[in-house]
């Protein structure tokens, strides 16, 4: 083989349209989405790597699009936010960057002018935008090339969906050794020029008046993107908070988690980078093994469960045994139904619930934990568990910061469907044996009063 038919071959690489380069070509085209870094960024060490065996200069081009799906004011904030800095990150490593916004974001015009060798992008398994890059792999003329950036494992060496932590956790630490490495950072040797006359637009951190988006949901305050930020909230949780992780975690009144959530799921922060500092950290064993879990293991099982099965975002993407007692007790007497304005509102008779969901709708965040119950009580309180389902994604993609998200939909999977979870006793109205939380039961694991008064009301 040669050295690029070796870069081809990595497993966190995936050949969407194969060949040799373009003769013709004069650059290597990092087309950047889902990893807005220039730090742990596999498909951007890629791309160099591509470039230099080419003795190409390699060049990014980023284009946020407008129309994503439950896309908002919040969350376009927090993602032009992290383009921050990013330039001269990429002009430290000899890469290049064209930054376009909408109507002029589109990939294909883009690569006529600048004529690639090459095309290299993210992995990104969510249904659009995987959508979006079949369509380009069907569409270009060159190679095309996508990399799993989001995960320390690559996805295709755990081979299928996993049925649950426990069947994916020895897959991974088996091969944690050859990849929980730190990454490399090669740095392009040819520099990137732009010809006369190509368009470019100044970087910004502000989203446009005039950018057409959903406004009916306001930014948040507390939460600044961007990689530097993230590496900043990365150290001070490895410094002050990584320490009593492992019981402090369970506990949402005291917040004893990372909050690094949005950082990861805007491509800002790699999970290699976050995994790295903590496997190296004085933190005691227990709290590192305890955030290492729910880092690599149980995110990763939520990215195996988007990336192999392609209803992640409904009921019937989740367990026959699941699916089969729910329907059993569909016609089970709710005593409460609410509706969904209702539940936006957080307008239940339930004071942890209505504390959870204002704080989803304030801070762009929800503890693990609370979200877990949030889900699991719109089940109890809707007409059917498809109703449920889809309101909890619906408020979920709206309203966090870190929504629209593999790990959000495994969560809601876990809670209503009972996914990556198992058949519980006794049967109950309404669940049967997917697993159930009341009020009393999280009084037992945490100071849910206090809880209630951070969020809820008088």
């Amino acid at each position: 083989m040669t050295t690029l038919d070796a870069i081809a071959a990595l497993p966190e690489v995936r050949v969407r349209r194969s060949g040799p380069p373009d003769s013709e070509g004069r650059c290597v085209v990092y087309w950047m989405q889902r990893a807005q870094r220039a730090q742990d960024n596999r498909a951007l060490d890629v791309a160099i790597q591509a470039g230099n065996l080419l003795r190409q200069p390699v060049v990014v081009f980023l284009a946020p699009v407008p129309t994503y799906p439950n896309g908002n004011l919040r969350h376009y904030r927090f993602l032009f936010q992290g383009f921050d800095g990013l330039e001269p990150a990429l002009t430290r490593r000899g890469v290049g960057l064209v930054f376009r916004l909408y109507p002029r974001h589109r990939l294909e015009p883009f690569l006529d002018e600048v004529c690639p060798s090459l095309l290299v992008g993210d992995e990104n398994p969510l249904r659009e935008t995987e959508a979006w890059r079949v369509k380009v792999a069907e569409r270009v003329r060159v190679p095309f090339w996508t990399v799993d950036t989001e995960v320390v494992v690559p996805s295709v060496c755990l081979e299928k969906e996993q049925y649950a932590a426990r069947t994916i956790r020895p897959r991974i630490h088996r091969l944690l050794p050859t990849y929980l490495v730190p990454p490399p950072v090669p740095r392009a040797r040819t520099p990137w020029t732009p010809a006369s006359g190509l368009a470019r637009e100044p970087v910004t951190s502000r989203v446009p008046d005039d950018y057409p988006l959903d406004r009916r949901v306001d930014a948040v305050g507390d939460l600044v993107g961007g990689a530097n930020e993230a590496r900043r909230r990365l150290r001070r949780f490895v410094r002050t908070t990584l320490s009593g992780y492992d019981t402090a975690r369970n506990h949402p009144e005291q917040d004893g988690t990372s909050r690094l959530s949005a950082y990861l799921h805007f491509g800002h922060l790699g999970p290699r980078t976050v995994a790295l500092a903590v496997r190296d950290s004085d933190a005691p064993e227990a709290d590192r093994a305890a955030f290492l879990e729910q880092l690599i293991v149980r995110r990763e099982l939520a990215i195996n469960f988007v990336r192999y099965n392609d209803r992640y975002d409904r009921l019937d993407g989740c367990e026959p045994w699941a699916r089969r007692t729910l329907d059993e007790h569909r016609g089970d007497r709710r005593e409460v139904i609410y509706t969904p304005r209702q539940l936006e509102g957080a307008e239940t008779h339930d004071p942890l619930w209505n504390a959870a969901q204002r704080q989803m709708v304030e801070t762009g965040w929800m503890h693990g934990y609370v979200r877990m119950y949030w889900a699991k009580k719109i089940l109890e309180w809707t007409p059917t568990p498809e109703d449920a389902f889809s309101i909890a994604v619906e408020l979920n993609d709206r309203y966090q910061l870190d929504g629209r998200d593999p790990n959000g939909y495994a969560s809601i999977a876990w809670a209503i469907g009972g996914k990556h979870d198992r058949a519980w006793g006794p049967t109950r109205p309404v669940f049967g044996t997917v697993r159930f939380m009341s009020l009393a039961s999280t009084r037992r694991k945490f100071d849910s009063a206090a809880y209630i008064g951070r969020f809820g009301v008088d």
